[in-house]
C-alpha cells in the first residue's frame, strides 16, 4: 500500500475493485512472433504483489494516470490514489527542478498604465521549460497543519507557514537546483465566496438547468461515485465548479491573458484535505480545451497541474529537510511578493480585510454551500427564520426555512458519508417500469416511511463524515509526526481520532476570531477601494453584487463568456471491459494512443 494511503484510511468510503477493470496496456519488450487475440500484452500489479508472468517477456508493471482512473467504473474513492504517482510532492519538486523559474517584472510606469495591466513583463521565456508557479491554499489544510502544530497555532499562522514554506527564502527558495518559489500563493476561499454566490442562485432560479433537488458538486468523490454508479442522479448535480476548479481556472485564464502568455507556462499546486481533488484535477472538463478552445472537454492544459494534501506538505518539507514547524508564522516579506497583474482580481484575491463565513460552526467545515444557500433564502424574506431536524445520525440533517407566519419556503439538507449518499441516491431512482404486460409502473427504491422523491430544493453532499476537515489526505492522531509531536506512548483509537477531528475543527473555525490582520504585509492590498466588497447587500459577509461585478470584470478582461467560465459538467462514464474494440482499430493506432499518455498523465 502507499506510505500515504493504507486501507485503514478508507474508513467509511467504498471499497475499491478488487482489480482495475480497465487494465493499463503496455508495449511488448518483444515483437511476438505471430497474432494474438490481444495486439498488447497488459498486465496491472498492485503494491506488493508479484508479476504473474516470468522471463524477458514478461509485461512490467504498468503506470495508472489519473485519467485512466477517470475512465474506469471499478474504484470510486480516494484509494484511486493508491495506483496513482503522478500528483505528488515528489512530482512538484521535479518540476521545480527542471528550469529556472519565470520572472515577472514591473516596470516604472505611471499608476494609470499600471491598472491597465501595460506594466508587467515575463523574462525567461527563451527556456521552454520555464514556468510561473502559483499555488492555492485550502482552509481544512490549514487547520490541519494549525492542529498538528499546537501551542495555540490558528489557522491563519498555519497559513502564513505554508506561504513561507512555498515563497518564503527559508522555504523552496533555499534548495533545489534552481532555487524556484512560487510567485503567489492565494487562499481557497476566494473562489469559495463566488462559488457560494453562484449556488445560491443557481438553487433559486427558475430557469436553472439543474433538476430539484440541486446536489452539490464541490466533492469530487461524490461525482464520481455518481457518474460511474447512479448516472440517474447526473442531471441534479450543481454545475459550478468547486473552488479548487474555479481558482485554477481564474488563475490560468487571467495570467495567460495579461501577461500574453500560454497557459502551460503556468503551473498551478492546489494544496487540499482530500486525495479526490487529485482526480478532479484531471478531469477534462476542467482544461484550457473548454475556455481556451472549442468549449468542449479535453486533453488540453489543466487549470489544477498538480494537488497535494495536507500529508504531503510534511512529506514536502521532509524531503527538502526543511522544519515546517520552525518556519516563520509571518506574513512573506514583501521584496519577496509580486504584485498580480489585474488590480480588480487582486484585490479580489488578497482582500485588505479578512473574509467572514467561517467562524459560524453552523456552516459546517465543508464551505458552507447549505448554509450560505439557507442565509440567502432567508435574506429574501424577513422575519424567516431557519429550523433544523436532525436525522438518523449526525451527518443527516434536514433544514426548513419558515415565514414569519411559520410556512415553510425552503427545504434543505445534508447528507455527509458514502452510507449516507448511497440512501440519498436510492430516493432519487426512477421509476422502473415491469415487464409484465398490464402492471403498473413500480416506484422507486427507498426506505420505509419515506415518500417517493426527495422533497428537497437543495442538498449538500459530501462523501466524508464530518464533512472536509475529515478528508483523506488530513494528518490523522496516527500519524507519526502528530504521536511525536503529542508524546503520545500508545496508538491512538477512534475516539482519540474524535477528540483529534474536534481541534482540527476548532482551528478551521479560529479563522474568524478578527477582522482584520495588521501585520499583512502584501504588495496587493493597498490598492484603491480595497473595501468595496463590504456593500449593503452583503450576506454573511459576503456581497452577492462584488461577486457578479468581479465575474463580470474577469470575463471582460479574458474575452471569455462567464459561464464557460463558472460552470462546469459530467458525464456517465461506462465501462469498455469486454467489449469489442472499435472497428478498424489497429496496432499502430493503440501504439499511438499509447504514446500520448505518457507524461504529464494524459
Amino acid at each position: 500500500m502507499s506510505a500515504i494511503l493504507s486501507a485503514d484510511d478508507l474508513n467509511d468510503f467504498i471499497s475499491p475493485g478488487v482489480a482495475c477493470i480497465k487494465p493499463v496496456e503496455t508495449l511488448p519488450a518483444q515483437p511476438a512472433p505471430a497474432p494474438s487475440s490481444s495486439d498488447l500484452e497488459h498486465e496491472v500489479i498492485l503494491d506488493g504483489q508479484q508479476s504473474a508472468g516470468a522471463g524477458a517477456n514478461a509485461a512490467g508493471p504498468a503506470q495508472i494516470s489519473l485519467t485512466d482512473c477517470l475512465a474506469c467504473s471499478g474504484c470510486v474513492t480516494s484509494a484511486e490514489a493508491v495506483l496513482v504517482s503522478l500528483q505528488s510532492h515528489s512530482e512538484l519538486l521535479s518540476v521545480l527542478d527542471s528550469a529556472p523559474g519565470l520572472r515577472i517584472t514591473q516596470q516604472q510606469q505611471q499608476q494609470q498604465q499600471q491598472q491597465q495591466n501595460n506594466g508587467f513583463k515575463v523574462e525567461g521565456l527563451e527556456n521552454p521549460d520555464s514556468k510561473i508557479f502559483v499555488a492555492s491554499v485550502s482552509p481544512q489544510t490549514r487547520a490541519s497543519l494549525a492542529a498538528v502544530a499546537g501551542r495555540g497555532v490558528s489557522e491563519r499562522d498555519a497559513g502564513r507557514m505554508i506561504a513561507q514554506l512555498l515563497m518564503g527564502s527559508e522555504g523552496l527558495r533555499a534548495g533545489g537546483k534552481w532555487n524556484n518559489g512560487f510567485t503567489w500563493v492565494v487562499d481557497t476561499n476566494a473562489a469559495r465566496e463566488a462559488c457560494l454566490v453562484l449556488g445560491a442562485e443557481e438553487a433559486l432560479s427558475e430557469q436553472s438547468q439543474v433538476s430539484k433537488p440541486i446536489l452539490t458538486s464541490s466533492c469530487p468523490g461524490w461525482v464520481c461515485y455518481a457518474e460511474k454508479t447512479h448516472p440517474h442522479v447526473l442531471p441534479y448535480i450543481s454545475k459550478v465548479k468547486s473552488p479548487q476548479a474555479l481558482m485554477g481556472t481564474l488563475l490560468k485564464t487571467t495570467l495567460s491573458r495579461t501577461l500574453g502568455i500560454s497557459p502551460d507556462r503556468i503551473w498551478h499546486l492546489a494544496v487540499m484535505p482530500c486525495f479526490d481533488k487529485k482526480l478532479e484535477a484531471s478531469r477534462e472538463e476542467l482544461t484550457d480545451s473548454v475556455w481556451n478552445g472549442n468549449g468542449q472537454p479535453g486533453r488540453g492544459v489543466r487549470d489544477v497541474d498538480c494537488v497535494i494534501t495536507s500529508k504531503e506538505i510534511l512529506m514536502l518539507t521532509e524531503s527538502r529537510n526543511i522544519n515546517f514547524f520552525g518556519l516563520s508564522q509571518a506574513s512573506v516579506p514583501a521584496a519577496l511578493q509580486t504584485p498580480f497583474p489585474d488590480p480588480t482580481l487582486a484585490r479580489f484575491l488578497f482582500p485588505p480585510r479578512r473574509r467572514t463565513g467561517q467562524e459560524n460552526p453552523l456552516a459546517g467545515t465543508s464551505g458552507g454551500n447549505l448554509y450560505y444557500t439557507l442565509k440567502y433564502v432567508s435574506a429574501r424574506h424577513p422575519g424567516s427564520k431557519i429550523e433544523t431536524v436532525r436525522g438518523r445520525n449526525a451527518d443527516v440533517v434536514e433544514y426548513t426555512v419558515t415565514s414569519a407566519a411559520g410556512e415553510p419556503i425552503f427545504k434543505a439538507a445534508r447528507y455527509y458519508g458514502f452510507r449516507n449518499i448511497q440512501n440519498l441516491v436510492r430516493r432519487l431512482k426512477p421509476p422502473k417500469l415491469s415487464r409484465m404486460p398490464g402492471a403498473k409502473v413500480a416506484g422507486s427504491r427507498r426506505p420505509a416511511g419515506k415518500p417517493a422523491g426527495l422533497e428537497y430544493a437543495y442538498v449538500e453532499v459530501m462523501a466524508c463524515p464530518g464533512g472536509c476537515t475529515n478528508g483523506g489526505g488530513q494528518v490523522k492522531v496516527d500519524d507519526p509526526i502528530v504521536i511525536e509531536r503529542r508524546g503520545l506512548e500508545a496508538k491512538p483509537g477512534p475516539q482519540e481520532q474524535k477528540q483529534w477531528l474536534a481541534q482540527v475543527d476548532e482551528a478551521y473555525f479560529s479563522a474568524g476570531d478578527s477582522d482584520s490582520d495588521p501585520e499583512v504585509e502584501d504588495v496587493n492590498s493597498g490598492m484603491e477601494n480595497g473595501g468595496d466588497r463590504a456593500r449593503g447587500d452583503t450576506v454573511d459577509g459576503i456581497s452577492p453584487s462584488y461577486i457578479r461585478d468581479t465575474l463580470a470584470h474577469w470575463a471582460d478582461t479574458t474575452g471569455i463568456d462567464v459561464d464557460r467560465l463558472v460552470y462546469t459538467s459530467y458525464r456517465e462514464v461506462v465501462s469498455d471491459v469486454g467489449k469489442d474494440k472499435a472497428a478498424g482499430s489497429s496496432s499502430t493506432e493503440r501504439v499511438v494512443q499509447l504514446a500520448g499518455k505518457i507524461g504529464g498523465g494524459w
